[in-house]
Formats: C-alpha cells, sequence, structure tokens
C-alpha cells in the first residue's frame, strides 16, 4: 500500500478520524502556546473517546441483550454515535445503575468529564 493510500487511511477510518487540520497565523514567540493548547486538545479528546469505548463495553457485559436486543452498533461508525445510542438504551430500558451509566455517557459526549 502507498504511503498516500495509508495517510489517507489513517484520516479517514484511523486514529486521526475525527480530527481536523487547522492552520492559524500566530505572532512567532506565541506558536509554542497553540502547539500545547492543540496537544492538550487532543489528549482531551483521546481520554473521552477512551472512556467511552470503556462504558460501551461495560454496558455490553452488564446489560447484553436487555439493551442490544435490536440495536446494531457495528453499523455505526465511530464511538460516539455507538455511545450516544447505547447511552440512551441504557436509559430507556435498564434499571436505575443503566440510567446513571446512560447519563455519564452522555455528559462525556456533551462535553463534561
Amino acid at each position: 500500500m502507498a504511503s498516500r493510500d495509508r495517510m489517507k487511511r489513517y484520516r479517514e477510518r484511523g486514529g486521526a478520524a475525527d480530527l481536523v487540520r487547522v492552520e492559524v497565523l500566530v505572532p512567532r514567540d506565541r506558536r509554542n502556546d497553540i502547539v500545547s493548547a492543540a496537544a492538550g486538545m487532543r489528549e482531551d479528546h483521546r481520554n473521552r473517546k477512551d472512556r467511552l469505548a470503556e462504558y460501551l463495553s461495560l454496558a455490553a457485559e452488564r446489560y447484553g441483550l436487555r439493551i442490544f436486543d435490536n440495536i446494531d452498533i457495528e453499523r455505526l461508525d465511530d464511538v460516539p454515535s455507538r455511545s450516544r445510542v447505547v447511552a440512551n438504551a441504557l436509559i430507556e430500558r435498564g434499571d436505575a445503575r443503566a440510567f446513571a451509566m446512560g447519563r455519564k455517557m452522555l455528559s462525556i459526549l456533551d462535553g463534561g468529564h
């Protein structure tokens, strides 16, 4: 596979699939501020994505068929969209603990911690 094809696949379906390139002009002496802020944003994004993936596996482990009986999350492309569907299912079909888990997932999706 050519290098260009690998980069395209990485940007479309890989680790950079939900990131966008930004170009901005800043004073030379403030460049490191922008670079470090961007690194912090990427780290926060990855942490939220990891927490959502943990909640997805926990929901599958604890609630299995009760939640996933008529949901095909494999058709959804990314972790955030899968998490939103599962969170809504947890809230609608689960017990109090499932409801709390669904609310936490929605909170993470909406930018909370």
